[in-house]
């Protein structure tokens, strides 16, 4: 809107230039055709009271004392030229006749006789003035030419220069203010068009597959806009749809590969039990003297892998079912002291910025963090590490407290990255790998998140970000012991 009122103001500043010059220039013309008219009438009346023969030769006698009059009453200066173009009387003094041509330019006289209407205006510009010269026969009164007529004629541009100033100085005062209008209208109009489309394009911004996605209710926008809301609110309603879908499979595609795990880690131990009772029964005999020590063997080899049975349905059932929540008000520094009590290993150091960060939550499930985040990093060192190094520092961020436990171990490799926290999923030789997955479970559940960093052979830093709420309380007392 405002390019359309530049561009309109513009063609018609451009046409209002055009048209003040075509007006200036038809009115000196007329002005000069009328005043060329005046004298020549003049003219005739002076050569029909005059008593000197009709002649070119007697001319300067009949104008000797007229020319000047004629110049002083039509305010013009009046210049009579011979047949072949040569000045004979010019009402200009005497002193300044020297200055005019003495002669017509043969060009112009070659087109004065060869026009039908035997007139010509010659146009030019001296010293920055425009000059029109209109040249024409004089004849007697039985039209026979006695001479030519010259009419310098300086154009006066000063009216035309000043109407001009005026009308472009209240054309811009009208301009600016139309400008200033357009600005205001085209800000709201684009507000009020562009509203609708901000509301959806916010909506279709804040869209996630793993929350609720609110619908968009517009009733009074225009019908183009109406479509893009019914649309939106479809693919809401399929998405919404197709989360819940993928969630139920995601679920479902979890507990399977759960089950295979489970079914996998107990078929483990079940095949070394089956070959030693198979074994013990084909090698049993009563009267063996050392048959206390091969069923006290016997037993404990069953008793060992029936352990192991056990340990993978404990870690799945702390998996499937967390234990219920039971929220105090804790230290989190003094908690985190606490869980690395039971860790001998002399190269675990612990630092805090202060020594009270309080918040709520299970004490239990932060102790257990803690642990499995520092077994791992044990783990992870190679025994053959000269220098082996865990650090478990605590330090508040904003209303966050972090705990970040730092290792300079073997380090995790690019494709392992990406599947560090799936429940099934280890690099050691032994365990089911859900440590991770069940810490991740706690941290989520009280709207934490936890993050690593690691480089492949020079260790892994995990961080632990956990909300801190109701931090006036005062912390529980807990028993260190």
């Amino acid at each position: 809107m405002i390019f359309v009122t530049l561009i309109a103001s513009l063609l018609i500043a451009a046409v209002s230039i055009y048209q003040f010059g075509k007006e200036a220039k038809e009115y000196h013309e007329d002005r000069l055709e009328r005043k060329e008219n005046a004298i020549k009438e003049h003219i005739n009346y002076i050569l029909s009271t005059t008593t000197y023969p009709l002649s070119t030769e007697n001319l300067p006698l009949i104008f000797r004392e007229r020319i000047h009059e004629l110049a002083n009453i039509h305010g013009l200066e009046v210049n009579i030229y011979d047949l072949n173009g040569h000045l004979l009387k010019s009402s200009k003094a005497a002193f300044s006749v020297d200055t005019i041509n003495n002669n017509i330019p043969p060009s112009i006289l070659r087109v004065l006789r060869s026009t039908a209407e035997k007139r010509y205006v010659d146009l030019k510009t001296e010293d920055g003035q425009k000059f029109r010269s209109s040249y024409s026969y004089l004849k007697d009164t039985k039209f026979k030419p006695l001479g030519i007529l010259n009419l310098p004629y300086i154009k006066d541009e000063g009216y035309y220069e000043k109407e001009q100033r005026n009308f472009f100085m209240r054309f811009g005062q009208v301009y600016s203010f139309m400008l200033l209008i357009s600005i205001i209208v085209a800000y709201f109009l684009s507000s009020y068009i562009t509203k609708s489309l901000k509301s959806i394009s916010e909506r279709i911004a804040e869209i996630r597959l793993s929350q609720i996605n609110q619908k968009i209710e517009m009733h009074d926008s225009p019908q183009e806009i109406n479509q893009l809301v019914r649309s939106y609110n479809a693919l809401v309603d399929d998405l919404d749809d197709s989360a819940a879908k993928l969630a139920q499979s995601e679920r479902e595609q979890a507990w399977r590969e759960m089950a295979k795990q489970v079914a996998h880690e107990i078929k483990n131990p079940l095949t070394p039990m089956r070959l030693t009772v198979q074994s013990f029964q084909r090698k049993f005999d009563p009267n063996d003297p050392d048959i206390n020590k091969k069923l006290d063997e016997f037993s404990k080899t069953l008793i060992q892998q029936i352990d192991t049975m056990s340990s993978v349905a404990s870690a799945f059932s702390s998996f499937a079912s967390m234990p219920a929540q039971q929220n105090e008000n804790i230290n989190i520094v003094k908690i985190v002291q606490l869980a690395l009590e039971i860790f001998n290993e002399g190269f675990i150091t612990f630092s805090a910025e202060e020594q009270s960060i309080i918040t709520r939550m299970d004490r239990t499930q932060l102790i257990r963090i803690i642990t499995n985040l520092v077994k791992n990093a044990i783990q992870a060192i190679p025994s053959t590490h000269p220098e082996p190094l865990v650090e478990v520092s605590v330090y508040r961020e904003g209303n966050s407290v972090k705990i970040k436990v730092r290792d300079n171990g073997k380090g995790i490799s690019v494709e392992n990255k990406n599947r560090i926290f799936e429940p099934k999923f280890t690099t050691k030789s032994s365990g089911m790998g859900l440590g991770l997955g069940i810490i991740k479970n706690i941290v989520e559940n009280y709207h934490g998140t936890i993050t690593f960093e690691s480089e492949l052979g020079h260790g892994t830093e995990f961080l632990v970000s956990l909300p801190i709420t109701d931090s006036d309380l005062p912390p529980k007392e807990t028993d260190n012991n």
